[in-house]
């Protein structure tokens, strides 16, 4: 069954649901006649850190139409027709990762990540939420594109196993913050742009638990 998508235009009005190839399908069509995108989909962008602070990014497979072998954020994913974010990123992450989370608010989340076991279960929280966020990628034949999301910002804690069942990607590695900003600046061609504006932008966040 194929996946549906609400279909926005940049001023965040709902145009219609869509099967989301059919979506894809006409918004390349439409940068390459245009040089831009005018229609966006709702999305979810979250970076797993351990307790101890050292985050996990997805290495992205080279067989990847976009951004391919570069390291990205944890898990990325678009909101099906009717679903919540928070629905998404938990479903994404038991999909994607093998375990069960929750997304809590700020004042439960602060208390949670201290008094629950880690090992068991992921806690995440929202951090913000960016109607019109750009996603720049580079498509396999070397072109660019750049496509607008409705896009929900997410981190959290987990210090149990990990599955990776992504069969497009390489799997899961994990950095200390200080080492992933070397990494970036002395090979910047080795992250996506989404991975790259997260920790610039949220690198408050990137912290262990204390």
């Amino acid at each position: 069954m194929s996946e549906k998508l609400e279909i926005y235009d940049l001023d965040s009005n709902l145009l219609k649901v869509e099967d989301r190839q059919i979506f894809y399908d006409e918004i390349k069509n439409e940068f390459k006649e245009t040089g831009e995108i005018t229609k966006k989909v709702k999305s979810i962008r979250l970076i797993l850190m351990n307790s101890s602070g050292r985050i996990y990014l997805q290495k992205r497979s080279k067989i990847k139409t976009e951004n391919a072998g570069k390291y990205d954020k944890t898990v990325g994913e678009h909101v099906s027709a009717g679903d919540s974010f928070n629905m998404t990123v938990i479903r994404e992450c038991a999909e994607e990762l093998g375990f069960p989370a929750t997304v809590l608010d700020e004042e439960e989340f602060n208390r949670a990540i201290k008094v629950t076991n880690l090992e068991i279960i992921g806690i995440f929280k929202k951090i913000e939420f960016l109607p019109n966020f750009v996603s720049k990628r580079i498509i396999n034949n070397g072109s660019k594109i750049q496509q607008p999301y409705m896009s929900s910002m997410y981190f959290g804690y987990y210090d149990g196993p990990i599955k990776f069942v992504d069969g497009e990607s390489s799997g899961i590695e994990v950095f200390a913050l200080d080492e992933l900003e070397e990494e970036i600046k002395e090979n910047p061609d080795k992250f996506t742009e989404d991975i790259k504006l997260m920790i610039e932008k949220y690198k408050e966040f990137l912290v262990p638990i204390k």
